[in-house]
């Protein structure tokens, strides 16, 4: 015999431990001793418990709101049956109301007052606190948002019980779709009517994002200390410079200060580009995607070649020396122009700005950040993951909407660009730079004086 064999186990003996048909018995005949009332409530309560745990606990909440309901009028009226000759209020029955419970209304019978005077209702807190329809919205953009669609919204909810099931409401697709509707449109007031005054802007990116025959342009911008912001966005048939532009008014109006000078990241489209220049000024620095320009590139080489152009360009891009850079880029033009004039004319175009970030002075882990709209093309996946189950964009307003949901939803998650510690010294950059611009374009203005000093001068030079 081993050393535990004949030793008993406390703990193994407790939970093993089977209960008599006897026991059984004895117990159910001292419940049936219970009154009927009792007996009534225990099943009732037993029946809801096999639906699950919440749904129990959904029976139990409705009862306790019951009560709370109950108390407020004991406390805003007085006690049932007593005479107060100073009463403010006075029970007023009861009628059909609805709570929102698990994202869904569900009908409940709620106690009502009036003043003594009758001259209006009393409003009772409780029920005004679980009447309200902003947790049912809430609950429908979260769902909507993480990808339930309107016709299975239902069956997303939580358990709550058969019988609160078969009574509930706003659960249809249409009302699903309403206060969705209605919740995203209030968030693209939100993020088109956001001031832009107290925010100072380091980058601004621009790209665009297609909606199966629609098109919008969004902005995403960084402030000095690396924050991203979601800045507006602008709906239309393609990404044109018409669209484009507007955004841009858009923010200049909402107080977005480019005086002092912006670094502006964009996808590489004229239509981008022009809009730019044409609202921020010709001296704002623009940096071009190198990823759309790579992909540009190799869009016109065939396989076999594509490889060894690669590693070209991202080595010219690498480098820090801007010199060196636009030299290697333009031997890469050079030597394509021979066999692959498309791809060479591809790089020609915008070649320097895809180094305006090594041209001003912009150095390691906030260089590669910068180089591209990857930042702004996370913004964008975001947007199109939560509209992934939109088979039909029905118009411009549903495109705005969903797009500036999908933007709003993207800044929850934002987090401080790679390298921010060094985005102060390049707004001081960006700065010089304009000024740099904009003295060199301003044309010397020649005083009287100067004349004056100057004339004496010339009439002494022998003819």
């Amino acid at each position: 015999m081993g050393r535990d064999e004949g030793r008993e186990r406390p703990g193994r003996n407790r939970c093993m431990t089977s209960v008599s048909a006897a026991s059984a018995a004895a117990g159910r005949e001292r419940i049936e001793e219970w009154p009927c009332s009792v007996q009534e409530a225990l099943g009732e309560l037993i029946g809801a418990a096999k639906e699950g745990l919440l749904a129990l606990s959904v029976g139990v909440g409705l009862g306790v709101l019951h009560e709370l309901m109950e108390a407020e009028v004991d406390e805003v009226v007085g006690p049932k049956g007593k005479h107060l000759p100073d009463r403010a209020a006075v029970r007023h029955g009861h009628e059909n109301g609805e709570v929102t419970l698990g994202g869904r209304r569900v009908p409940v019978s709620r106690p009502r007052a009036r003043r003594v005077d009758g001259e209006r209702e009393v409003e009772l807190g409780t029920y005004a606190h679980f009447a309200a329809r902003d947790r049912l919205t809430d609950a429908m953009f979260e769902r909507m948002l993480a990808g339930v669609s309107t016709r299975r919204y239902a069956r997303a909810g939580e358990p709550v019980g058969e019988e609160i099931d078969a009574v509930a409401r706003s659960t249809s697709k249409s009302a699903v779709s309403r206060e969705f509707v209605s919740r995203t449109r209030e968030h693209l007031f939100e993020l088109m009517s956001r001031p832009l005054d107290d925010v100072r802007l380091a980058v601004l990116m621009l790209d665009g994002i297609e909606l199966k025959g629609r098109c919008c342009v969004v902005a995403l911008g960084i402030d000095t200390d690396g924050t991203k912001h979601p800045l507006g966005l602008w709906d239309g048939s393609t990404e044109n410079a018409t669209v484009a532009t507007t955004l841009l008014v858009n923010l200049v109006e909402r107080g977005l200060d480019v005086e002092q000078g912006v670094l502006v990241v964009v996808d590489g489209a004229k239509a981008l580009r022009k809009a730019v220049r044409d609202v921020l000024g010709v001296h704002t620095p623009v940096q071009r995607c190198v990823r759309h320009k790579e992909r540009n590139v190799l869009g016109h080489l065939p396989e076999r070649d594509r490889p060894l152009v690669r590693r070209r360009l991202r080595a010219a891009w690498a480098l820090d020396d801007h010199a060196r850079a636009l030299d290697r880029l333009q031997l890469l033009a050079d030597d394509l122009a021979r066999s692959h004039p498309g791809a060479a004319a591809s790089l020609r175009e915008g070649m320097e700005e895809t180094l305006t970030v090594t041209r001003l002075g912009v150095r390691g882990r906030l260089k590669r950040t910068l180089a591209s709209t990857n930042p702004c093309e996370s913004m964008i996946e975001t947007v199109r993951r939560v509209a992934r189950n939109v088979k039909r964009w029905q118009s411009g307003d549903m495109c705005l909407r969903w797009t500036a949901a999908g933007m709003l939803e993207a800044e929850i998650r934002f987090r401080r660009i790679i390298g921010h510690a060094d985005l102060a010294k390049l707004a001081l950059a960006v700065e010089r730079d304009v000024a740099a611009k904009r003295a060199a374009d301003t044309p010397t203005t020649v005083t009287h004086s100067t004349l004056a000093t100057a004339a004496p001068e010339v009439a002494a030079t022998p003819a």
